[in-house]
């Protein structure tokens, strides 16, 4: 391998890290839905296939009976 090449290959590795795709607020809210929210999926909307905002209706729907984190990420859902 040439030094050209070497160059090359060192300045596209280093560059990489700032193509790669950063999570957007969205991706965060829905991790965070998943997260605080799967025990209550599980409890309260255990036959509804996700998709489509259902399994987020569903939770919307029992929002009486979440717990106090699943009804924090999916208020900021809403937002």
């Amino acid at each position: 391998m040439t030094i050209r090449k070497i160059a090359l290959f060192l300045l596209i590795s280093a560059a990489m890290p700032a193509f790669a795709q950063q999570p957007s607020q969205l991706d965060k809210e829905l991790a965070a839905l998943r997260t605080y929210c799967k025990a209550d999926i599980e409890r309260l909307c255990p036959n509804v296939e996700p998709g489509g905002g259902k399994i987020k209706e569903c939770l919307m729907e029992r929002k009486m009976e979440v717990s106090v984190g699943c009804a924090q990420a999916l208020q900021k859902l809403k937002k």
